[in-house]
């Protein structure tokens, strides 16, 4: 059911489009600068809706940027980004054509496994804004899952055994996709970014219990042996990974897609690499605050140092 939401610059329409997560936004144009009832209004669309969808958006970098900055602080594109253009170094450019330089392997994103930004920093990014630039004709989607939804539906013993328990994030993972002698690999070896999480973090905003693990990042269950880490780790990733928690978006030229990074893991597509395509996004991400337990306890930095941005 689409809602409509008044504000003095317009009527709002805000339309779900799956039985968990995701909702499409329209009748507004981001070249314009939002009223403050506006941003409001999207901000509790995106707690509730964990992702929001604009289609037909004609913006460039600057305005993406000013249209992220009305909803946190916007942090540089990323710990080890390196490209970013010059006059815009909040943008991280998601390019198949600049993959294969930095990772020494072809690629249409950095990781075909389901992923939350960055989580290996103390402070994961607390939202990711990303639009489309160059999308093919076919394929190339991207999915999101609802992670409150995932630990909402486990069993009631399952959820106690897991609120005490942290895991381990590693950026890079257990299995890193670039190549070991690739410039990106001695980056990343030379300043590693490794965290304990909480299995289940409690959301800043919503109070939401949240399962925060996921296969792009989450290494092992801390305290437990590698045999069961592994095996609780491969359920709680089927978990994420159900198909009734996820929603799918087509990209076109003009589309953003604005993301919960706290509540939400995203799938980048695997169906473009034996075809002759480019695609081309760009991702803007905002500051985010250390995790928070069951328990009450902070997340631990391992290797690392919070991730900051600007608000102006």
């Amino acid at each position: 059911m689409t809602t409509v939401a008044e504000t003095p610059t317009g009527t709002l329409l805000i339309s779900p489009v799956a039985g968990h997560i995701g909702a499409e936004i329209s009748n507004i144009d981001l070249r314009n600068e939002l009223s403050d009832e506006q941003v409001a209004q999207l901000q509790a669309a995106l707690y509730e809706y964990k992702v929001l969808f604009f289609r037909n958006q004609e913006i460039g970098h600057a305005e993406h940027i000013a249209f992220s900055r009305r909803f946190g602080a916007v942090t540089p594109s990323h710990p080890y980004d390196d490209d970013a253009p010059t006059e815009f170094p909040e943008i991280l450019a998601v390019d198949s054509r600049l993959y294969e330089k930095r990772f020494g392997v072809r690629k249409f994103s950095y990781t075909n496994q389901w992923h939350t930004d960055v989580s290996a920093l103390i402070n994961p990014p607390a939202a990711s804004l990303l639009r489309a630039e160059i999308a093919p004709e076919r394929g190339g989607d991207t999915q999101w899952t609802n992670l409150a939804a995932a630990y909402a539906n486990l069993p009631e013993s399952l959820k106690s055994f897991l609120d005490g328990l942290y895991a381990e994030h590693r950026f890079g993972g257990k299995r890193p996709i670039w190549d070991a002698d690739s410039d990106y690999a001695k980056k990343v070896a030379k300043a590693p970014l490794v965290t304990e999480h909480p299995v289940v973090r409690v959301h800043p905003v919503t109070g939401e219990r949240v399962l925060f693990v996921n296969p792009g990042f989450t290494t092992r269950i801390v305290g437990l042996s590698p045999r069961q880490s592994d095996a609780l780790l491969e359920l709680l990733f089927a978990e994420i990974s159900a198909p009734s928690y996820t929603v799918r978006f087509r990209w076109e030229k003009g589309s953003l897609a604005f993301w919960d990074n706290r509540a939400t893991a995203h799938l980048a597509p695997s169906d473009l690499d034996h075809l002759d395509v480019t695609r081309v996004l760009y991702r803007t991400t905002l500051e985010g605050d250390v995790p928070v337990g069951v328990d009450g306890q902070e997340s631990r930095a391992i290797s690392g140092e919070r991730f900051t941005g600007t608000s102006n």
